[in-house]
C-alpha cells in the first residue's frame, strides 16, 4: 500500500501561482511514476503531467504546457506541482497518483490515489 497526500490547495487570483505537494507513504516512492489528475464539478478526472520513477521523463497535458512543472524529490519521497499563470478554467480538485509502470495519462493505470486538494482561480 502506498498512502498520498496533497497539500497546497487553495485561491488564487488568475495569472497567480501555487505550488502542491504530495507526500507518500508505504513502499518505495521511488518504485513508482507519479502523477497529478484533476476533476472540475460535473466533468471527468483529467491528466495534468505525470514523471518518471527517476524524475528525468515528464510528460504534461497541451491544456498546463509551458504553465505546469511536475517534480519529484524521492529522498522526501514527495512529487509537486508547480503552478504558474493560472487561469480560471484551472478550478479543480487536484488529486496526485502512484502507478508501478511506466510514465503514463489514464487514471485507470494508476494504483494509489490522494484525496485531492482544491485549488479555484478566480477572474
Amino acid at each position: 500500500q502506498v498512502q498520498l497526500v496533497e497539500s497546497g490547495g487553495g485561491l488564487v487570483q488568475a495569472g497567480g501561482s501555487l505550488r502542491l505537494s504530495c507526500a507518500a507513504s508505504g513502499r518505495t516512492f521511488s518504485n513508482y511514476a507519479m502523477g497529478w489528475f484533476r476533476q472540475a464539478p460535473g466533468k471527468e478526472r483529467d491528466f495534468v503531467a505525470t514523471v518518471s520513477q527517476s524524475g528525468r521523463t515528464t510528460y504534461y497535458a497541451d491544456s498546463v504546457k509551458g504553465r505546469f512543472t511536475i517534480s519529484r524529490d524521492n529522498a522526501k519521497n514527495s512529487v509537486y506541482l508547480q503552478m504558474n499563470s493560472l487561469k480560471p478554467e484551472d478550478t479543480a480538485v487536484y488529486y496526485c497518483a502512484a502507478n508501478q509502470g511506466t510514465t503514463n495519462r489514464y487514471p485507470s493505470q494508476y494504483d494509489y490515489w490522494g484525496q485531492g486538494t482544491q485549488v479555484t482561480v478566480s477572474s
